[in-house]
């Protein structure tokens, strides 16, 4: 008899977690003995909705999914999970007795990492979750060596800006600071990459020339920055960025004890010594260039200075005196 965990109460520190999705019982019974016996911990759904939510609520190691279901297929339950960031990474293996190349086709493109022909053959079932297990665990372990190194990092679709794969801590960053859902990349991102790629087609080797730094695109928020920086091109139209946070706190904090500057001021301050018109100020700041012009001129008292690029000169000079940046 199989047991369905509907607690999920088990303990996942010691061995692998495997969903079996399909709707006939006597699979369902064959694959979850032999599982069983191999030492893996075995859950199993019997329908398109419920296996979203046991992947969503106990998020296996790996999933085995029939192909043909009445309802939700296995296709459709594939796409589902892969559009959902808490799922995207779980290894997928069809189970399908549709051997015809469109079918096999369509188990990949719906995010399907392999695929084994019903009647099932236990012993290459278990070889096969072995293999992507031990894929997945050393991806997993690359992720989370990356996040231990403050190294935030994510792979973008283009054109159309979906994540295809990201750290955690990219995840984090990325909702702080854009209220992303993990699904696409921000819409200044995906602009920018876009004109990337275009840029770089009938290249030949690098996208970049190697005497030159990698590109970079820094989005605003306040007082905070996030820079992206790409990696690598990975193909397809895939693109690998590193992200790396600022925040002008430091700074803010340093300009103000310096020259007894308010809060807005000393903002004002800091994007005059990025070389940012009171134009672009006010977009940022959400005031307008007038406005940005009144906070300048006393600045300008303070700092008793008469010019744009005086009062950037002795900004950047206290800062680095003072410690703030």
């Amino acid at each position: 008899m199989i047991t369905m965990n509907h607690d999920l109460g088990f303990d996942r520190s010691s061995t692998d977690l495997i969903l079996i999705v399909d709707d006939v019982p006597d699979n369902l019974a064959v694959l979850h003995d032999a599982l069983d016996e191999s030492g893996y911990t075995v859950l199993v759904a019997t329908d398109g909705p419920s296996a979203l939510s046991r992947a969503a609520q106990a998020q296996p190691d790996l999933i085995l999914l029939d192909a043909v279901m009445p309802g939700m297929d296995g296709f459709e339950v594939a796409r589902r999970l892969k559009a959902e960031p808490a799922t995207a990474t779980m290894p997928i293996v069809f189970m399908t007795g549709l051997t015809d190349t469109e079918h096999v086709l369509a188990a990949f493109a719906a995010g399907g990492t392999d695929y084994v022909n019903k009647p099932i053959r236990v012993r290459e079932v278990l070889a096969r979750i072995a293999t992507h297990l031990h894929s997945a665990r050393a991806q997993r372990q690359a992720r989370n060596a990356l996040d231990a190194f403050g190294h935030a990092t994510l792979v973008v679709q283009v054109p159309d800006g979906r994540l295809l794969w990201q750290t955690a801590l990219a995840r984090q960053l990325l909702e702080t600071h854009f209220a992303s859902d993990g699904r696409l990349a921000p819409p200044a991102l995906i602009a920018w990459l876009q004109r990337l790629t275009m840029a770089s087609m009938g290249s030949t080797g690098s996208v970049w020339p190697s005497s030159s730094p990698p590109p970079s695109l820094t989005l605003s928020a306040g007082c905070r920055r996030l820079r992206f920086t790409v990696h690598e091109a990975t193909g397809e139209d895939q693109w690998l960025l590193v992200l790396r946070e600022d925040d002008d706190s430091a700074t803010l904090d340093a300009l103000m004890q310096a020259f007894k500057l308010t809060p807005r001021e000393a903002e004002v301050l800091a994007w005059v010594t990025r070389g940012k018109t009171n134009r672009d100020i006010g977009d940022i700041l959400g005031s307008s260039p007038a406005t940005v012009k009144k906070h300048l001129e006393h600045v300008y008292e303070k700092l008793g200075v008469e010019t744009r690029n005086a009062a950037a000169a002795v900004a950047l000079a206290s800062v680095r005196q003072l410690g703030g940046g």
